[in-house]
């Protein structure tokens, strides 16, 4: 049976990896990020280099519920069982709480929490109902120590991480898996143009393989959280 898996913000640095990694397994893929042009991209660079692998996609703005809603629908008329789901969508403006422009916590709220928030709530219930399944949400280190500069992204990347806790008690009856990833500075868009040496990141492809090692333990086992942080340390 073909399996599939949903990742959210799929064209760049983690979701790109995570995508590699399960096409590199025979896993079709379905993904949508704000540019028509990188998800056109994404699919022939994948099916070319993956031949069993398929990629469904669509443009969707996951922080607007009308656009998530249209992206639920395409993948509902594709007929097909999600097994795996990726709340990866996501970004980063830094800024204080106390300078940061007050629209800074509602735009955040709306692309880090409530995307991943409504996306499980579109496809969990079918996991529920033939009791498989995981999902993975795409928290941060910035979940768990807070720092100056990170005002509104640590707030929602706080509430992301309860969030994820929450669904794990929530389905461990259920038999769907849920897991917290929280990497730490990745070697993705967000740090372009810093003065700092490769090796002083985690690389997006490490952060895949840990999911994919993750997805791969037995029923009897979940791993509820994977901190991913630099050799080094924190930056």
């Amino acid at each position: 049976m073909q399996r599939y898996i949903l990742v959210t913000g799929g064209t760049k640095g983690i979701g790109r990896a995570i995508i590699e990694q399960f096409a590199k397994e025979g896993f079709h893929i379905i993904t949508c990020s704000r540019n028509e042009k990188d998800l056109q991209k994404l699919k022939l660079e994948i099916e070319q280099n993956y031949t069993f692998s398929k990629v469904f996609y669509q443009e969707a703005d996951l922080s607007e519920r009308g656009s998530l809603q249209k992206f639920k629908k395409y993948v509902d008329e594709l007929g097909v069982q999600v097994d795996v789901l990726v709340n990866n969508s996501g970004l980063f403006i830094p800024g204080k709480i106390t300078e940061e422009d007050d629209e800074a916590l509602p735009f955040m709220i709306n692309t880090n929490l409530y995307s991943s928030y409504y996306m499980t709530k579109a496809f969990v219930h079918s996991m529920i109902a033939r009791r498989s399944g995981h999902i993975f949400n795409m928290c941060s280190t910035a979940s768990i120590t807070p720092y100056i500069n990170g005002g509104s992204y640590c707030i929602s990347k706080y509430a992301m991480y309860g969030m994820t806790k929450v669904l794990r008690e929530e389905l461990k009856e259920h038999n769907v898996r849920v897991t917290a990833i929280l990497p730490g500075a990745t070697l993705t868009a967000s740090w372009e143009g810093v003065d700092l040496p490769p090796e002083r990141f985690v690389k997006s492809e490490d952060v895949a393989m840990a999911i994919w090692s993750a997805y791969t333990l037995s029923e009897n086992s979940v791993v509820e959280e994977l901190l991913i942080r630099p050799q080094l340390g924190d930056l």
